[in-house]
Parts: C-alpha cells; structure tokens; sequence
C-alpha cells in the first residue's frame, strides 16, 4: 500500500455537489483527493479474502452468542432478546457493513465492524469510482459496490411482498445522502420505493402497527437509525409488539455485530486468529490497548494506551453499557497520516473498499476519505 500525492481536478467541489456528494467539506475538508492510496492485486485479494471470512466468522459468533446466552455481554434488555432471536433464525435479511481495517503492509487486523449503519457508502461506491475514470481510466478500483447492491435487491425481491420500502434516516445531509443511494439501488432493482424521516414513522397503538405520514402501514422498512438508539429511545418495545408484521433493515441480530462486545466473542471462539486482535472484557494482560465502548459512533469515548499510559482519547456520551479492551494496532504512519481501509460485504459477497485518513489514531467524523486504485 503507498500513499501517492495527486492533483486536484479542476473544479472539483463542482463535480462532487453535481453527484449529489454536498458534504465534501461540511466541517473542514472530509473528501480529500490531493492524494490517493495504490493497491498491489496482492493486497487487494488478501482484503478481499478477509472480508470474506471474517464474515463467515461473524455469522458464526452471531449463533455462539445467541446459544451461550451472551445477552448481558451486549447490554440487551431481556424483553428484546426473542425478537432479536426470532429475526436470526427467520434468516431476516442483511443488506450490508463494512469491516475497518488496520493494515501496515504484512499484517491486516479487524479493527471493529460497521454492521448495522455503516455510512461512507456513497463515497466508496460512486464518488471514489467517477474520480478514478477522470484522473487514471487506465487503472482499476476495488469496487463493485454499486453492482452488488443492486444485485442484492434484485435477488431480495423473490421474497418480499409486496415491493414497497420506506426508507428512513434523520434529515442530516450525510445521512439522507446515504440512504437515498441505497433507495435509488433498490428501486433500479424494481422496488417501489419511498424516503420518511425517522421522526414522522407513526406508531398507531389501536392496531400496534408502524404507520406513514398517510397513515398506511409500512410492511418493510430500512433504516439508518441504530438499534442502540431504538432500545434507548423506548422504540423498541413497540418492535417486540408488532411482531414483525413490519419487517425492518437491517434486521435485528445485526445489533450484536455492531457492537464492540463481539470483538472479544471473535477471540474467544477464534484466538490467535491471523485477521484477529487480542480483545477482552478486561484489560487482563494487555499493556497495549484500545479502550473501547460496548457500543459508540465516530471513535467516541475511545482511548488509546501504551504501556498501560493513556497516548489519545476522543470525547462522548457513551460508555454506560461498559468497555472492551483491544489490543493496540500501530496504524501505518504516512508523513502523519494514519489510513484505515473500510472493506464493504454486500449482502453475502467482498464488494469493495473505502479508506478514511486522519493525523489522530483515532478515527473520527473529521477523518478525511481518500481514493483507491490497483496499480500492477
């Protein structure tokens, strides 16, 4: 992997806003296209690879949780815990997440999973795809994102009737950018499709049905919302009550993938694995740590420690469900610059990669996305 420094194009926010890409540089520059990382077909297949496993291996640790009744390890309130069980086992559908990685060109480690609201999706997919056919048509990318999902919604149609989604996220740009890709890959599959704002999602207690804003009954709905928040907020009650006559995307078991607490599940069902951390619910012996919420977004309340001494530690309301404790990664140090590489799965399949750069260890919502290519 090389970092290689790059010209910007000639009106480049220009070309960005026409894609529908508004937050290139909402808090400072996020989209950063002065550089970009090169890829050996090595590298790429071993990242390919991983992702592949490792999502076997979560699938896996999603079945070891549920039987070993690990509920308490992820903070599920027991009134949750069957409908997360039912959704496992009616095989409720996963659209897709993105594994992060920390690779320093020999060793390539799972950082954490992106499994439940995973954003940086329409970068990867078509922002970093339309620069790579204007600056190095000759060259290829990993990323065949776009293809995959709407190959997915395309094979996920067989079973769900009727074809209507609402799609739902908050109102902020980056989240409805977001969402409204993913709608518009679905309705390329055939889909009717349709976007409600996650606060106008009506619950209609008479009849325990999830209504819209026209008061009809929605049958499927994606959301960008986490189901942390949905337990915090009370939401999720009223889900164990309709009894999946709504059924939402991603589905319910994905919770116990986003959460940190199956980093130390993975080691315990696979120590020693190769793409696999030391990870924990103590410290124990690790001197060398990252200090991890059970659940949190954008590295909040993460703190890095080196010989037990605290080196970097981000702010944030999380941390109350409790902490994990991973062995620490020395990202790979480009003139200060630290690269994490976001491998998409879409539906069962490698689909691509992001990669997110900060000057912090930490990354955060000010970590810039660069561009990809293989070269070679």
């Amino acid at each position: 992997m090389k970092r290689i420094s790059s010209s910007l194009r000639k009106n480049w926010e220009q070309k960005l806003e026409s894609l529908g890409f508004g937050y290139h540089s909402l808090e400072g520059l996020y989209w950063d296209e002065s550089h970009y990382y090169e890829f050996s077909p090595d590298e790429i297949h071993r990242i390919e690879k991983a992702t592949a496993e490792l999502w076997q291996m979560c699938l896996e640790a999603v079945d070891y949780s549920i039987e070993n009744n690990l509920w308490d390890r992820f903070s599920i309130p027991e009134y949750f815990r069957d409908y997360i069980v039912t959704s496992w086992e009616e095989d409720h559908p996963s659209v897709y997440g993105r594994f992060d990685f920390g690779f320093d060109g020999e060793n390539l480690k799972l950082l954490e999973f992106n499994a439940d609201t995973p954003t940086s999706l329409y970068e990867a997919s078509v922002i970093q795809w339309y620069w790579l056919q204007e600056m190095f048509p000759d060259k290829d990318q990993f990323n065949s994102i776009h293809e995959k999902l709407v190959d997915y919604w395309t094979y996920l149609r067989k079973y769900m009737d009727p074809n209507h989604i609402y799609f739902a996220s908050l109102t902020n740009m980056e989240d409805v950018t977001n969402i409204e890709y993913i709608r518009d890959c679905a309705t390329q599959a055939g889909f009717d499709t349709e976007f409600i704002p996650v606060q106008d999602i009506g619950w209609a207690e008479e009849i325990e049905e999830f209504i819209s804003g026209d008061q009809s009954v929605m049958e499927y709905i994606f959301k960008l919302y986490p189901y942390e928040w949905i337990l915090e907020d009370g939401f999720a009650e009223k889900l164990v009550k309709n009894g999946f006559r709504s059924q939402w995307i991603e589905p319910a078991w994905k919770i116990l993938l986003s959460s940190k607490a199956i980093l130390p599940i993975l080691w315990e069902m696979y120590p020693g694995h190769p793409y696999l951390l030391e990870a924990y619910f103590e410290p124990k012996h690790l001197k060398d740590f990252a200090k991890k919420p059970v659940y949190s977004r954008e590295g909040a309340n993460v703190a890095l420690h080196r010989n037990n001494i605290p080196i970097e530690a981000n702010k944030g309301d999380y941390g109350k469900e409790g902490f994990i404790y991973q062995q620490l990664f020395d990202l790979p140090d480009f003139n200060g610059n630290h690269p994490v590489i976001g491998s998409w799965v879409i539906g069962q399949e490698p689909a691509g990669i992001g990669i997110r750069e900060s000057i912090h260890l930490i990354t955060n919502n000010e970590s810039r996305f660069v561009p990809h290519l293989i070269s070679g």
